[in-house]
């Protein structure tokens, strides 16, 4: 396996949606390395270039458009077995020049974006779907206390405000209380079209139709995935052995921390983003950064690799 201190290839990539919204995608050509996948256009950024020149020239030399390079996506750390590279992701604003063609004989496809995660793709291009379709914050809810209204009125302010992800969380609560707590926040979900996981208990959640959200000590525990397709699965995990055991359990997403010391885990110092980032190089999965975080972070875990942040207090309202 390549050594973590090896240079890393920086590699640009455009994200170009024609006018039904439909997504550019490319199959890597026979005799290079991940032949036949399909990516996001895009190619190696030479020394001394902007990434921004870098798509520019690249997107002019692969599809012979002149493209407008608008926000940065999220930019994606992977190591491969034989390199380490860093997939730098922005969204296309604009460009000219006519219809894309393959001018090194790759394929091309426009492609629903619902449909975008049935391609086969390389590990570092996987993120970059995720960051376009799902949310970008994962709201965990603290404990209700003695007061079941007010959390659940919060958990609806919450949702109000934009949360599209929830995991139901309350270590010590009664199980009948919690049963029926979660049965009602279920449905607040479900009426904002926000999915909602529960935590570590998969029996609740196969009951009430939802995902599960994995601790990272029940990760040993599962020989196959323990919900079907169409339920979300995820994991807190702490190192790459975890991740890797995330991913042959084909958990949809996972969520690494914490980043900074939070009043939940005040023993803990926080990895850092530098560590973040170093975990994420070993996962394809969707990765949420926790820890201290909040929606001004945003920016700063995306950079990192992380389809975004999930947070107590920094989503709770």
């Amino acid at each position: 396996m390549t050594a973590n201190n090896s240079p890393i290839v920086e590699v640009v990539a455009g994200v170009i949606a024609d006018a039904r919204g439909r997504i550019l995608l490319a199959r890597r050509t026979e005799g290079r390395d991940l032949a036949g996948l399909w990516e996001f256009p895009g190619g190696k950024r030479e020394p001394g270039e902007s990434p921004e020149a870098a798509l520019v020239r690249e997107l002019r030399e692969e599809l012979g458009i002149e493209a407008e390079v608008g926000a940065s996506l999220i930019a994606v750390p992977q190591q491969y077995p034989h390199k380490r590279l860093r997939l730098d992701v922005r969204h296309i604003a604009s460009w000219r020049g006519g219809v894309p063609k393959g001018l090194d004989g790759q394929a091309l496809a426009w492609v629903p974006p619902h449909k975008l995660a049935s391609y086969a793709m390389p590990a570092a291009d996987r993120p970059v779907v995720a960051a376009l379709l799902q949310p970008d914050a994962y709201l965990v809810t603290p404990a209700p206390g003695d007061d079941d209204k007010a959390w659940l009125d919060a958990l609806q302010r919450a949702l109000a405000a934009g949360v599209r992800r929830v995991q139901l969380r309350a270590p010590g609560i009664e199980a009948g209380r919690w049963r029926r707590l979660c049965s009602k926040a279920v449905a607040l979900c479900r009426k904002a079209k926000a999915s909602v996981l529960i935590n570590g208990d998969a029996a609740l959640a196969g009951e009430l139709q939802v995902g599960v959200h994995l601790r990272a000590a029940q990760l040993r525990e599962f020989a196959q995935r323990p919900l079907p397709a169409g339920f979300e699965v995820a994991a807190s995990c702490h190192d790459a052995d975890q991740l890797r055991a995330a991913e042959t359990l084909q958990c949809d997403f996972a969520v690494v921390g914490p980043l900074r010391p939070t009043p939940t885990h005040p023993e803990a110092s926080g990895i850092g983003w530098e560590a973040f980032a170093a975990l994420r190089e070993h996962a394809s999965l969707p990765i949420y950064a926790i820890g201290g975080l909040g929606r001004d972070d945003l920016a700063e875990a995306r950079r990192h690799g992380a389809q975004g942040i999930a947070a107590i207090r920094g989503l709770w309202c």
